[in-house]
């Protein structure tokens, strides 16, 4: 009698790695397990190089393959047994599939149109050369291995035609990602690799197309056919499947918001039907698939926003299943003779000079510099996956031989890693700003500025920028939930309506429709506000799309949208762009973007939840997310304060121009006895009545105070503002405050006692003459006055709470100075890193008094830029 199978699995006794063809799902999991992880562990180190994952994945598969884990008796048997192969391939290869989708995703049709010529000429010398040596070196590789086993009988020039496209192909996914990460997608070395990469892998793609096709097919004749049928396809997709997709984009809304579950579901259907019609006429099936996102629309961010639906999936799990089976089929143990390393030898200079020239003279005949050329021909040479996915095709169409495809895969790992140190090293940032200042005539090539006599009043002008009361250009960044207080802020700041409204005629009524009815306070633009949207940077690909969009991506953001119809409203200039950067370069693009604009100031507002992230979500498991306690976000300030050669103020928010959020109202038991909330409890905020904002500034003494009490006047300039700027005096009061956290040497302590008695008259004869140089409109809005003070910062607390009007008009304000217990604290306890930053470190011991001492008013903290520090 027959015994049913054992259900118990290990409990059984039973091995999950024996290979079970009816139950094959326990040792894939095991396989793709061991895969990712091995994969993940070796990207960490070498992403300290800034080397893509296709690396980590590839060396892991050689690690994982016969060349090392499978010299180990047992191994390959036991996790990767022959019979197992197809199932990991199967999945391998759908992922392969979703992933030539997403390549034609990425690949933008647009830029190679926009930048056809210098494209043409860099694309097609860096093929042309690459093509014809690789042709040449085809012939010694086709008569030295073609009695390898495992390989099909073919023509010559078959062979050469594939060695060629595998020599002459670029790794255009690759490419985006290495130059978003250097910062080179916008530049003009960017735009004309990325246009040149265009057109080089859509033409590799094609041959590499009639190549598959020569040798599956019998006969000539019938290769002419199967090229005839897919030219017939391609068109049949442009011209018929094209306009009806995107009539279905438009009808269901995807278009522009975004692709629906059903639009998904379509699309990847219709991939795959596309790859099911290239593989049977003849062709590899992921060109089908290729095609297939090729003509997808990127208006309205559509690609972009579909490819944030698939990519994580495939990313994650099935490119490391592929390019980990390119691995477990290159075997380093058959390079075991001279004439075999001379081959690798003679295949990657081939692979990489030819590259490098063919691209360097191209983009120098297009009158770039040599430099910039140079740096094109090397990121022309880069491989990376395509030329994985191109040499696997080869292996499977039998073209390729397992000698020969190891030897192309070190190829395609020694290009594919030189790319980033060499472009690095060619074209470094430092030269990159040369050679934008040299293109722009401010300077000459070796670096003297052409109008030298500007330099001495810019020179000027950065040594009083933190000693004049004028802000006349200022850096803010903006963030989805400090719009509010930015708009508020920046309004008091520059914002001009006239007394009077302009009374309007209509044109048919003899109403003039120019300028001439303005009024003359709207004609006047005293401030230039640039905002900065920074977003990060991830290693998604949709990510790379968006920065390589970045301009159309800027004209959808909502966020700069609504800064753009600010600036239209309150009479402010107003300027804007996204950036998107790692996190950890995010100060960095700030500093450079202020540099580049000479900006008097950067706005830095808190965030709300003390994240750098922008997550809308609000977190349900912290009812009341406390947004000083993020050691990272700290960080992330302190290094910018400490770094940043301009003015800063950070502007820490509490119910500044907005009513303060109530807090979220629990459940309530309704007649059902279900807990619900009820839509009855969401009451409208009503207009404010009392437009005014009152500013409360304990002025103590220092550099910091000194440039924040001329800001507190600046901003007293508007009508609905008024002041009060207290001195608080008491006995040695810089050293009260930095003796209470000081980390400092006895020797700087020492400093800082010896010049108390100069900087405390230096503070008294500056606040002094700011109160009798009032002007007389500031005289009934601004009140200076005097305290006398036996513990400063506990009095400048209770001086704030008594001043602020909380709840009462549109918002109160307390500016305090930076440099008061703060800078002795972070010399001395963190030596120059920022592991565990107080607020009162990054902040300053005052403001940390002031955020924590239930003060009912937003706080601006003012640091005095490094420049003015130095006189």
């Amino acid at each position: 009698m027959a015994r049913a199978a054992n259900q118990g699995g290990i409990l059984q006794g039973q091995n999950p790695s024996k290979y079970d063809p009816k139950n094959p799902i326990i040792l894939f999991i095991i396989q793709a397990g061991i895969i990712i992880v091995f994969c993940r562990l070796l990207h960490f180190p070498l992403s300290k190089l800034r080397q893509p994952r296709v690396i980590a994945e590839v060396i892991g598969g050689i690690l994982l393959g016969p060349s090392v884990f499978g010299r180990v008796p047992g191994f390959t048997d036991a996790i990767f047994p022959t019979a197992s192969m197809p199932t990991l391939s199967m999945a391998a290869n759908v992922g392969l599939i979703l992933f030539l989708f997403l390549v034609g995703l990425e690949v933008d049709l647009r830029l190679l149109l926009s930048n056809w010529r210098i494209a043409l000429s860099v694309g097609a010398a860096g093929m042309a050369l690459p093509f014809g040596l690789g042709w040449g070196i085809a012939y010694g590789l086709y008569h030295r291995f073609r009695e390898d086993p495992g390989l099909v009988k073919i023509e010559f020039g078959t062979y050469a035609l594939f060695i060629g496209v595998a020599m002459a192909i670029t790794a255009f996914p690759v490419l985006c990602r290495i130059l978003t990460e250097l910062k080179l997608l916008q530049s003009q070395v960017g735009i004309v690799v990325l246009s040149a990469g265009v057109g080089n892998d859509v033409v590799g793609w094609i041959l590499l197309a009639l190549c598959v096709a020569l040798v599956n097919a019998g006969s000539g004749i019938v290769a002419l056919y199967v090229l005839l049928t897919a030219v017939a396809y391609i068109l049949f997709l442009t011209f018929a499947i094209r306009p009806a997709f995107l009539w279905i984009l438009r009808r269901t809304g995807s278009l522009h918001n975004g692709p629906t579950q059903s639009v998904v579901a379509l699309t990847v259907l219709m991939t795959f039907a596309s790859a099911f019609f290239t593989g049977i006429i003849g062709i590899h099936p992921i060109f089908g698939a290729f095609l297939m996102g090729l003509i997808c629309p990127h208006e309205g961010g559509f690609a972009i926003k579909l490819t944030e639906k698939i990519e994580d999936l495939v990313a994650v799990f099935f490119l490391p299943l592929y390019f980990a089976l390119s691995g477990l089929s290159t075997n380093l143990g058959l390079l075991d003779d001279g004439i075999t390393w001379a081959y690798v030898i003679g295949v990657i200079a081939v692979a990489f000079f030819a590259k490098v020239i063919g691209g360097t003279l191209a983009a120098r005949l297009n009158k770039l510099v040599w430099r910039e050329s140079f740096t094109i021909g090397v990121m022309m040479s880069c491989k990376g996956l395509v030329e994985l996915i191109v040499l696997n095709i080869g292996l499977q169409a039998k073209i390729l031989s397992q000698r020969t495809f190891t030897i192309f895969v070190v190829m395609a790992l020694v290009t594919t890693f030189a790319t980033t140190p060499l472009t690095l090293a060619l074209f470094p940032p430092w030269y990159q700003r040369k050679l934008a200042a040299w293109k722009r005539g401010e300077i000459d090539w070796d670096g003297t500025p052409l109008r030298p006599e500007h330099s001495a009043d810019d020179d000027s002008s950065d040594r009083q920028k933190a000693h004049t009361t004028e802000i006349k250009k200022l850096l803010v960044s903006l963030r989805l939930e400090s719009l509010p207080s930015i708009f508020t802020f920046v309004a008091l700041l520059g914002g001009e309506k006239p007394d009077t409204p302009v009374t309007k005629t209509h044109p048919s009524k003899g109403g003039k429709d120019d300028d001439t009815t303005v009024a003359p306070a709207l004609q006047k633009r005293p401030l230039e506000v640039h905002g900065l949207r920074m977003l990060e940077l991830t290693e998604r690909l949709s990510s790379v799309m968006k920065d390589s969009e970045v301009e159309e991506w800027s004209t959808r953001d909502p966020v700069l949208n609504a800064f753009h119809t600010f600036g239209q409203l309150n009479n402010v200039a107003v300027s804007g762009q996204v950036e998107l950067v790692p996190e950890g370069s995010y100060s960095e693009i700030l500093h450079q973007s202020a540099s580049d604009r000479k900006s008097d100031m950067i706005l830095l507002p808190w965030s709300e939840r003390g994240s750098l992230s922008e997550a809308v979500t609000p977190d349900m498991s912290e009812s009341n997310p406390n947004a000083f306690s993020n050691g990272t976000y700290n960080n992330f300030m302190t290094n910018f304060l400490d770094s940043t050669a301009c003015t800063a103020a950070i502007l820490v928010n509490n119910g500044f121009g907005a009513a303060p959020r109530d807090e979220a109202k629990g459940l309530r038991r309704v007649a059902t006895n279900l807990s619900l909330r009820s839509i009855r409890s969401v009451t409208a905020t009503a207009p404010l009545v009392n437009r005014s904002h009152h500013i409360f500034f304990p002025f103590i003494g220092g550099l910091d105070d000194h440039v924040a009490l001329r800001f507190v006047l600046r901003l007293a300039k508007n009508p609905n503002v008024t002041a009060t700027i207290a001195h608080m005096k008491g006995e040695n009061s810089h050293s009260e405050i930095t003796t209470e956290t000081s980390k400092t040497t006895d020797n700087e302590r020492v400093v800082t006692t010896a010049s108390q008695e100069i900087l405390t008259t230096q503070d008294q004869g500056f606040f002094t003459s700011m109160a009798d140089s009032l002007s007389g409109d500031l005289e009934s809005r601004v009140l200076f006055t005097t305290i006398d003070s036996h513990n400063l910062i506990t009095d400048s607390v209770e001086q704030a709470r008594v001043e602020v009007n909380a709840g009462k008009n549109a918002g109160d304000l307390v500016v305090v100075g930076r440099g008061h217990g703060r800078r002795g604290a972070a010399a001395g306890g963190s030596g120059g890193t920022y592991s565990d930053v107080s607020v009162q470190q990054c902040l300053g011991l005052l403001a940390e008094a002031m955020i924590g001492g239930n003060v009912k008013a937003s706080v601006l903290v003012i640091q005095a830029g490094v420049k003015a520090g130095q006189e």
